[in-house]
């Protein structure tokens, strides 16, 4: 098994990052852009990942109570990951993603992931500065 982890600090409530980063149907706005999912019957979701040119059926779990969202491969049992968002001083909030990757044939590589999660995390934190500054964002 191989994890990764990073985190990021972002100059907002935890309710209103965690809001952006669990709407489904902005996932594709702040996740990799080679992933691409689509909603299913909840909490079940497809995954199609441009690399490889496959749909791979998921899941996707928000839990609101903890601020944390879950996600994972349905079927194979490869892949598994979450994020979690936690208040800090002055209202703004610690954004932390893990990824867990169960069969190495699924993990693209240190450096591919590292990268991934930076530009992920990068995007979520603009997408939630744009959302405080844009009046009922």
């Amino acid at each position: 098994m191989t994890e990764y982890e990073r985190s990021r600090t972002m100059p907002a409530p935890p309710e209103q990052v965690f809001d952006q980063a669990a709407d489904v149907s902005r996932l594709g706005e702040w996740l990799p852009g080679d992933l691409h999912v689509r909603a299913g019957d909840p909490p079940a979701v497809t995954v199609h990942e441009d690399r490889t040119d496959e749909d791979t059926p998921a899941l996707l779990r928000p839990r609101k109570e903890q601020m944390r969202l879950e996600w994972g491969t349905r079927e194979q049992g490869s892949y598994a990951g979450w994020l979690q968002v936690a208040g800090i001083d002055s209202g703004a909030s610690e954004v932390t993603v893990h990824l867990s990757f169960f069969d190495g044939s699924h993990d693209p590589g240190e450096e591919r992931v590292n990268e991934a999660l930076e530009g992920s995390l990068s995007s979520l934190a603009e997408l939630v500065r744009l959302r405080i500054e844009t009046p009922g964002g």
